[in-house]
């Protein structure tokens, strides 16, 4: 089996990759799509329906309006252009997770259309996806196949939580772009709010629609889709294995069916799940018991003016003005809170250096180590991270004292109008004026212990002045100037 794929071997290169990819987000809004009750990832088994829900005789959908504000935001995001009139239609098709027989979806009138992104994957240029269009619809609910050693149970819980997917062009010609669009998508979606992206609970789900052709030809291949990834790196293995597939096939003058298949992480492989339907046999018609959605110029406007500045935008600010890297504008341009976290850093006082150092440094390691994955759980204020700032830079403490242990001291603190002066003086982390003749005492006193150390210094080894200076702030527990430490410590040094 090809469960470890190499993308370019020598066999494949008269042979062209292409993909097209469909990215199912769901919406966060307190209600479903079209009925009142709220959806929320782990609620106990079928307790969050309603009558629309589960299809009840009478029941009739209300479109919920927040949906289409979150859509329409997606869509400028995306530089697509936004349909002023369009309808829901009834996707129609069996399975035991679908209460009512058929999926509430958009057809013929997608919401947005004819957009596109710029992703950097493997060069300086960007490359260009295009998106073919976005479309609101409903989710299925979900069949457990692991709960009953006998039965297939179901979970209408996620029965009509609202979605839009993204369908792109065929653009993708490398799975390395694969990933770096999925990853853009979801930036975008968490940067406006429209969900968490969270894909291990299947907020973002991800399928592929994989194809080759002879290099120089235009006419597409087969297309085989493999369904529901829930990581950047299975879409990526995905098309990697699926490509060498395909491309097997061929050689081998075999047929490629079109299909629809799904990814085994653990072997690495796609399999078969079903031949690939086609639009008819959902047996799509206008949805008879909404009305057309119509917007206006005024309100596209409106929720253009809402959605701010976004990734892209800031990241120019970000690097020419601020003089960040590539690298730390990407980290704090992941999620729009961690943005402003550093900006609001920035205007309490910190340089942007200071503050993209704090904030991917130490507080980063707190978010972790606590399980948390939002600077929006962080609960120190800019102005108290400030006041420990100004301890370092009046070297008043040591910043590695600062960041490993006064930084999560404060944060645990139940008093949350202590400041951090006043818990560092209480932890003896303040740095103390020693007098220069107690200094050389200690200093000497530390050399003395390390004879053999000394003497390799003598010979010639003058890097372990560093190895001193760290003994010294070990013994002292930091509470040193660091820099008059290192004078009196080299000074000594000189005369030995």
């Amino acid at each position: 089996m090809l469960a470890n794929c190499n993308f370019d071997t020598v066999r494949n290169e008269n042979f062209e990759l292409v993909v097209g990819l469909e990215i199912h987000v769901q919406l966060h809004t307190e209600t479903k799509a079209f009925s009142p009750e709220p959806f929320e990832y782990g609620a106990s088994p079928n307790t969050l329906t309603s009558p629309v829900t589960l299809g009840l005789p009478g029941a009739l959908p209300v479109l919920n309006e927040k949906i289409v504000e979150l859509a329409v935001r997606l869509g400028l995001a995306l530089n697509c252009q936004i349909r002023q009139f369009s309808y829901f239609s009834r996707k129609n098709y069996f399975y035991p997770d679908l209460p009512k027989g058929y999926q509430i979806t958009q057809y013929e009138t997608p919401i947005c259309f004819d957009g596109f992104i710029d992703i950097h994957a493997d060069g300086k240029e960007p490359s260009r996806i295009g998106i073919e269009r976005i479309h609101l619809e409903e989710d299925a609910g979900k069949s457990l196949h692991d709960q009953d050693p006998y039965e297939t149970l179901v979970d209408f819980n996620r029965a009509g939580a609202p979605l839009v997917e993204t369908v792109s062009k065929p653009d993708i010609r490398k799975p390395l772009e694969a990933y770096k669009y999925v990853e853009k998508i979801r930036q975008i979606v968490r940067w406006l709010g429209v969900s968490d992206g969270n894909m291990e609970e299947g907020s973002l789900r991800c399928d592929a629609n994989i194809s080759v052709r002879p290099k120089g030809t235009e006419t597409l291949g087969i297309k085989v889709e493999v369904k529901n990834m829930n990581s950047f790196r299975h879409v990526m293995r995905a098309i990697e294995y699926e490509f060498e597939r395909q491309v097997g096939l061929l050689l081998a003058e075999e047929k490629i069916v079109q299909e629809t298949r799904s990814f085994d992480t653990t072997q690495g492989i796609t399999l078969p799940m079903r031949t690939k339907e086609k639009a008819h046999d959902y047996r799509y018609f206008p949805e008879p018991d909404l009305p057309p959605l119509v917007l206006t110029e005024a309100y596209i406007e409106q929720q253009k003016k809402l959605m701010g500045l976004l990734p892209d935008e800031l990241f120019a600010q970000f690097t020419e003005n601020l003089r960040l890297s590539d690298y730390e504008a990407s980290r704090l341009l992941q999620e729009h809170p961690l943005a402003q976290f550093f900006m609001l850093l920035v205007k309490t006082g910190f340089s942007p250096k200071e503050a993209a150092n704090w904030i991917l440094g130490p507080i980063n390691q707190w978010l972790n180590e606590n399980g948390y994955s939002s600077i929006s759980e962080f609960p120190l204020s800019p102005d108290k991270l400030f006041e420990l700032l100004h301890l370092v830079r009046s070297e008043r403490i040591s910043h590695s004292n600062a960041a490993s242990i006064l930084l999560p001291s404060l944060c645990k603190s139940e008093n949350s109008e202590i400041h951090p002066e006043s818990l560092a003086r209480q932890m003896g982390l303040l740095i103390e004026e020693i007098d220069s003749v107690s200094l050389e005492i200690i200093i000497k006193e530390l050399l003395e212990n390390y004879p053999e150390k000394l003497q390799e210094y003598k010979n010639g080894k003058k890097g372990l002045t560093g190895f001193f200076m760290g003994e010294l702030m070990k013994k002292t527990k930091g509470q040193l100037n660091p820099k008059t430490a290192a004078q009196i410590l080299q000074n000594i040094l000189n005369t030995i």
